[in-house]
């Protein structure tokens, strides 16, 4: 019966997975549309705005948190609020890397995320990682390497935002799973994206960095990229509270695909020369994560 649960769980998860990663990569689109015209601080502002309005509903809508008194206060609000400190750099440095490189450049980068996920379960989560999975993640390792290129001459210092910025995700996404069971995702992520929304707001106030909104069309652009945002964020943290986010975080390398459409649809982009053959070894890293993980679920279930 636990296990049926456990792999009813694991379903569950790879599929909010896999919903979270084509919102990112839509949001990605649309952030490097906008980023022609506004500014990354700015845009973070208006990504964690209008991503209150999914949560809100969500939580909203929720039963068990009604019936429970609807309380706002967590027991774990320091762990909350670093989350979304956490969160709004990891924000920040993915726009403004789509400002100078190709979607799919980026998000490939961003989806070595897996990998840091994998490492991170250890000192957060206590996880004992074997010979196999560190061998993915060095092999993971080196095709972000193969990606970046730092040999090259045209080498850019913005071609290691997408890895900050996977860095900080894969930190939310690991501390996710910390939070008591009985709390809602939708108000965990609540607190994460005021946290994310504040600290945008006072960049971009110190900054300066605001441009006045040019049309209709822009504001709707806005809505969508924070609506997405804030869904995929959601997805992601429910995911995580359900299965092992070592288990589910090769699932993310589906978004490198998608990223290539959504780039070759509004970008007329087509980097593969960029990405062969790291993206190979990104991927090869995390498929070997998922053989391990089967391979011990199934000697689990034998015994």
């Amino acid at each position: 019966m636990g296990t049926k649960k456990s792999l009813k769980s694991f379903g569950l998860g790879v599929l909010l997975i896999l919903v979270a990663i084509f919102l990112y990569d839509l949001m990605g689109a649309i952030v490097k549309l906008l980023s022609q015209s506004y500014p990354t601080q700015q845009l973070t502002l208006f990504r964690n705005l209008f991503g209150l309005f999914p949560l809100l509903f969500i939580l909203g809508a929720s039963q068990s948190w009604s019936s429970a008194g609807r309380p706002i206060f967590l027991t774990q609000w320091k762990l909350a609020l670093t989350r979304g400190a956490v969160g709004v750099l990891a924000q920040m440095s993915f726009y403004f890397s789509l400002m100078h490189m190709e979607l799919a450049t980026a998000s490939t980068l961003v989806f070595a995320g897996p990998l840091f996920v994998t490492a991170l379960s250890v000192p957060l989560l206590g996880h004992r990682i074997g010979f196999w999975r560190w061998s993915a993640v060095v092999i993971g390792f080196f095709g972000v390497v193969a990606v970046l290129r730092p040999s090259a001459t045209e080498f850019q210092w913005y071609l290691l935002l997408p890895v900050l910025a996977a860095l900080g995700y894969a930190s939310t996404a690991v501390t996710a799973s910390l939070f008591d069971k009985a709390v809602p995702s939708a108000l965990i992520n609540l607190y994460y994206t005021v946290t994310a929304l504040m600290v945008a707001t006072i960049l971009t106030l110190v900054s300066g960095g605001f441009e006045p909104i040019q049309n209709l069309t822009d504001w709707v652009w806005l809505a969508a990229m924070g609506c997405a945002g804030g869904l995929a964020a959601f997805c992601m943290t429910t995911a995580h509270r359900l299965a092992d986010p070592s288990s589910l975080s090769p699932f993310q390398y589906f978004g490198i695909p998608s990223s290539l459409l959504l780039g070759w649809i509004f970008f007329a982009e087509a980097p593969f020369d960029k990405l062969i053959p790291g993206v190979f070894l990104i991927v090869g890293g995390g498929l070997i994560i998922i053989w391990r993980e089967r391979s011990q679920a199934q000697l689990s279930s034998d015994q």
